[in-house]
Parts: structure tokens; C-alpha cells; sequence
């Protein structure tokens, strides 16, 4: 009797005409090398030239923080419990929002990897109010951003300074309006669940999990927000930035919004913001402190992870309070508007 074979013996078949992303690559390339001269005699425009250079300046500088960064964020991920941060934390609710806003400072941490760390600390029985405050420190006071901050504005040491103190302030205003008027019905349930700990072998794996997804995310948002300052550089008139600078109020509501809207990690938006140039400083600075509080890949994961109920409530109020708090710290420590 002939053998009968099943669907699950049978070998499995390649589908014809399907083209892969390398099949494309590979093809753009070959069309590339063939048509150089051609290429060359087209993209030979002294904007194209000029865009470029602002695109690849912007990815060199940033990405060596982006990298140290991310790999910091790993290492917390894997091996630093959320129960470490719950010890050092005061049981009193509003005496623990300072606390969880200065260990900011010593964890590093992207805005994707703190939403998570956050919901552990809320997981292991942190006080939310000082797991939200950690949430908006991590990614905006630690030493890699304000080094990126500095090497962005070798000439503005001010700005570091005032960075600092308008991100800080933004955490922990937000941690205490929660301790005031926070509900945890605002919070959904699974987010209040605890987590289990990362063991043994695990670590490893979770760091380096952690550290390639950061890596591609951020990566992609730093490429997007270089491609935008190089399309700003070259296309958008000088005096339509001038007009920033004469119109205070407008550069700040348009700086917030488009650190709300290019979703930049906070290693990297020092050297988009830098090269804006005639922007003044000012709305530079509430770009700085808006991006590493809220933005939509912000808000996507904090909907995401608490609850679209609790998003729709922290986003607008985070907003509205960064950009209060970097006003008031531009004001203070660079003296007004410039």
C-alpha cells in the first residue's frame, strides 16, 4: 500500500513571489552602486548637503549616549529588585516623593524602561505616589542625560542646571498631586498585581531583552527626530524660527507640543533641540523637560501598563506641569529669555 503522509510530515513549502525586506535592501543597493554617478549629479544640491551634515552630526553625538544609556537600563531591569527601592523608600507617602525623585538621579533609565519599573515598584508595594515620581525622574535626571545635555550645549552651562531643576520639580510636583488627590480605582488592577522577581540564569537574558528592545525603539525615534531637525534646518525658513524668539509664549506651546509629538529619547533630545539654532533657549528647555515627562509613546505605555483611565488623567496634568516647572527653572537660572 502506498504511504500516506500528513500535513505535518510534509515538508514545508517556500510561497513563490514573496520578497523579503533583504531582497529589498539588497536590491536598493545594487541600484544604488549601478546609478552612483547618476545619484550623485541629483543629490549634488547644496540643501540636500547641508540636511545631511545636520542629520548625521545630530546621530553621531547622541548615539553613544543613546547606547550607554540603554545598556544602564538593562542592568536595572535585570539586576536591581524592585524590593531594593521599596526599602529605601519612607513609609509616609509624601515624604517618599523627594526620596524616589533624587534616586532618579543615581538610576538611569530611558522613558520606556522606567513605566515598566515603575509598575514593579507598584507591584512590590511602593507607594504610587513615589513609583510615579521615579517614573518622570529616571529618564530626565540621571548623570548620562545631563552629560548629553552639556556636550549638546558646550556653550550654556546654564542649561544643565536648569534641566535638572525643571525635570526634578516636574516629578515631584506630579508625585505629590497624586499623594493629594490620586485615586487607585484610577489605576487598573492587573497594574496592582505583584510581579515576580527576576531569577537566577534569567538575569542575562532580561538584560539583554531589555537592552536590544530600548536600543531599537529609541534608536528609531533618534533617526526620526535627526531627520526632522535636518528637514527644519533646510526647509522651514530662519524667520519663521525668528518668530519664536520674538513671540515667547508661541515658542514655548510650539517647543512642548513637538517634544509631545517626536517622542525622543531623553540620551538624544539635547542634540535635536541643539540644532535649532535660532530658537532661544527658553523654549529649548521646555522641549528638554516636556519629551523625557510625556510624549505619545509615553502616553501609549502608560495606558498600556496602568490604564487608559489613569492616562488620560497623568498626560494632561504632566503636560500642563512641565511646562510650568521649566519655565519658572529657565527663568531662574537662565535669567529669562534668551
Amino acid at each position: 500500500m502506498p504511504e500516506t503522509t500528513t500535513g505535518a510530515d510534509r515538508p514545508p513549502r517556500r510561497r513563490r513571489g514573496r520578497i523579503s525586506s533583504i531582497e529589498v535592501l539588497c536590491g536598493i543597493l545594487l541600484i544604488a552602486i549601478l546609478g552612483q554617478s547618476q545619484l550623485q549629479s541629483v543629490l549634488d544640491v547644496p540643501a540636500l548637503r547641508t540636511g545631511s551634515t545636520v542629520f548625521v552630526a545630530v546621530c553621531v553625538q547622541a548615539l553613544p549616549f543613546l547606547v550607554l544609556g540603554v545598556l544602564i537600563s538593562g542592568a536595572i531591569a535585570a539586576f536591581v529588585p524592585a524590593r531594593v527601592l521599596r526599602r529605601v523608600l519612607p513609609r509616609r507617602e509624601s515624604a517618599s516623593v523627594p526620596v524616589a525623585g533624587f534616586a532618579g538621579v543615581a538610576l538611569a533609565g530611558c522613558e520606556c524602561a522606567s513605566v515598566p519599573v515603575a509598575r514593579r515598584l507598584i507591584g512590590q508595594g511602593a507607594a504610587p505616589a513615589a513609583a510615579l515620581t521615579f517614573l518622570l525622574a529616571a529618564p530626565a535626571v540621571n548623570p548620562i542625560v545631563l552629560v548629553a545635555t552639556a556636550v549638546a550645549f558646550p556653550g550654556e552651562p546654564g542649561m544643565v542646571l536648569a534641566r535638572f531643576l525643571g525635570s526634578l520639580a516636574t516629578a515631584m510636583a506630579m508625585g505629590w498631586l497624586w499623594a493629594r488627590w490620586g485615586k487607585l480605582e484610577w489605576i487598573a488592577e492587573r497594574a496592582l498585581r505583584r510581579l515576580p522577581e527576576v531569577q537566577g540564569g534569567d538575569r542575562w537574558k532580561t538584560f539583554a531583552e531589555t537592552a536590544r528592545a530600548d536600543l531599537v525603539d529609541a534608536g528609531g525615534f533618534l533617526v526620526l527626530g535627526a531627520l526632522v531637525s535636518a528637514a527644519m534646518g533646510v526647509l522651514v525658513p530662519a524667520h519663521w524660527f525668528g518668530v519664536l524668539g520674538e513671540q515667547v509664549v508661541v515658542g514655548i506651546v510650539v517647543m512642548a507640543v513637538l517634544a509631545v509629538v517626536l517622542s525622543l529619547c531623553s540620551e538624544a533630545d539635547a542634540f535635536v533641540a541643539a540644532s535649532l539654532a535660532p530658537v532661544p533657549l527658553l523654549p529649548k528647555l521646555v522641549f528638554l523637560v516636556v519629551g523625557p515627562a510625556i510624549d505619545i509613546k509615553l502616553f501609549a505605555l502608560q495606558a498600556g501598563t496602568f490604564g487608559r483611565s489613569f492616562a488620560l488623567r497623568f498626560a494632561p496634568a504632566t503636560f500642563v506641569v512641565a511646562i510650568g516647572c521649566a519655565v519658572a527653572a529657565g527663568l531662574l537660572v537662565l535669567g529669562g529669555v534668551r
